[in-house]
């Protein structure tokens, strides 16, 4: 039983399958990495987000043809941008050249001349070469959230955009996420994009007065992008440390632009809190190391000490902590204690119970539970975990059976504790998360 994600809920693209020949794997890196910054970039340069990601799409494709055959370039992530830009300017040439011939043919038909400026002569604001700055990158992936979160699209629609095109999460992790069919999360994507496309929404970072109404969408999405950083839903990883860097990058950066949002302070605080115990959470054969057996001196003190400054200012900053706030407060009980023991459980349990009245959620029912194990002993948070077991939305997590397969063995309860172990497998998506629960029915053996 691992309380270290406390609070904590847990590819754009075509999946490249990583094989044995290095430029396959390099395309893979890249795209994961960059993937966001690239579509930011492109979706500056044309204005249009739907057709930025086509042409990632497109750069992304000649690489695993390409990088096979000749080789990884120096800069890849220049490289795919490079390309995506020149299918731009193809796609622009084929527009104006349509345009040319409607233009002709509504002359012939005595309906006039051109229309729009394409095939005048001008190239338009979105193809001059002053608008595509290439040392405007880092912020891209932020202004892409915003776009993603526009007033326009509805609430869901802003989360399952964003985590398409910032986190790179499939339709089928979105569906997850959001307890929906995949049929569904896919429709609210091409929906979203094209309402921003018939809004004629711009790109670019929202004015200061308008920041506010979209706020509570972004630090939701910064939340969710790090929590899958964090710990992995699916794949082999169970963390994906780049995938959280950038969310804390973004978040700094608002943090910059929203210095009197208490939210955003405590988002950050929680962020550098978590990502504090990620040098001790794999072990040197790079297996997972649940919290009690984590060698708290690698632990980043530095990230610590941030946290808490974050966490300091929120607390000035606002009326009272809000639920990123209260999370934090959470993360750092746990980044101050020597040992598990000596955690201050009771303060957990009560922060627990502040967060399950601003925000209340299943997931926060179960980590509570965890908490009051440790506080008053397994009996007590299996009566609590077995209440939550006919709530539909943890249905197909994994998180419910392995709790409650941990307090049944602690209770000597070794035949239920086995099926429960067995079903938290059969539901883990992650390859890591499958391992933790091997080790745990063999433990019991």
């Amino acid at each position: 039983m691992d309380p270290q994600g406390a609070g904590l809920a847990g590819g754009h693209g075509p999946a490249v399958t990583s094989g044995a020949n290095p430029a396959r794997q390099a395309v893979e890196a890249v795209w994961r990495i960059e993937s966001a910054r690239i579509v930011g970039a492109l979706a500056r340069y044309t204005g249009d987000l739907a057709l930025a990601e086509d042409l990632a799409q497109e750069a992304l494709a000649e690489a695993l043809v390409g990088w096979p055959r000749e080789g990884t370039p120096r800069d890849p992530a220049a490289w795919l941008l490079t390309v995506g830009r020149r299918r731009a300017i193809d796609a622009f040439r084929r527009r104006a050249a349509l345009e040319n011939r409607y233009a002709a043919l509504a002359h012939e038909l005595g309906e006039g001349g051109t229309s729009s400026g394409i095939g005048t002569g001008d190239p338009g604001p979105q193809q001059r070469g002053d608008v595509w700055d290439p040392d405007r990158i880092d912020d891209d992936v932020l202004a892409l959230i915003f776009i993603a979160c526009h007033p326009v699209l509805s609430r869901e629609a802003q989360l399952a955009l964003t985590l398409r095109v910032v986190a790179g999460l499939s339709s089928d992790e979105i569906a997850r996420a959001f307890l929906i069919p995949t049929a569904t999360a896919q429709a609210r994507i091409t929906r979203a994009k094209k309402t921003l496309t018939a809004a004629g929404v711009r790109f670019e970072l929202p004015p200061r007065e308008e920041r506010p109404a979209r706020l509570g969408a972004v630090l939701t999405v910064l939340y969710l992008v790090f929590t899958e950083g964090a710990s992995a839903s699916t794949g082999r990883e169970w963390i994906r440390v780049d995938l959280a860097r950038e969310a804390m990058r973004m978040t700094r950066v608002l943090a910059r632009l929203a210095e009197d949002a208490a939210e955003v302070h405590g988002l950050l605080a929680l962020m550098e809190l978590t990502a504090a115990r990620f040098p001790a959470r794999l072990g040197r054969d790079g297996l997972p190391v649940l919290l009690e057996d984590q060698d708290r001196r690698r632990w980043d003190v530095s990230a610590i000490r941030r946290g808490r400054a974050a966490l300091a200012t929120a607390q000035r900053t606002g009326r009272g902590l809000g639920p990123y706030g209260v999370q934090a407060a959470i993360a750092e009980c746990h980044a101050v204690a020597p040992s598990v023991d000596q955690t201050d459980w009771d303060r957990v349990v009560l922060l627990y119970d502040v967060l399950r009245r601003i925000a209340p959620s299943p997931v926060v029912d179960l980590n509570r539970a965890v908490a009051v194990a440790m506080l008053r002993g397994p009996a007590a948070a299996l009566a609590e975990v077995d209440a939550l077991a006919d709530d539909d939305r943890l249905a197909s997590s994994h998180q419910l059976p392995s709790v409650r397969g941990e307090l049944l063995a602690r209770l000597g309860r070794i035949e239920e504790a086995r099926t429960a172990f067995r079903t938290a497998h059969e539901r883990a998506a992650n390859a890591q998360d499958r391992v933790i629960l091997e080790r745990k029915l063999a433990a019991l053996d």
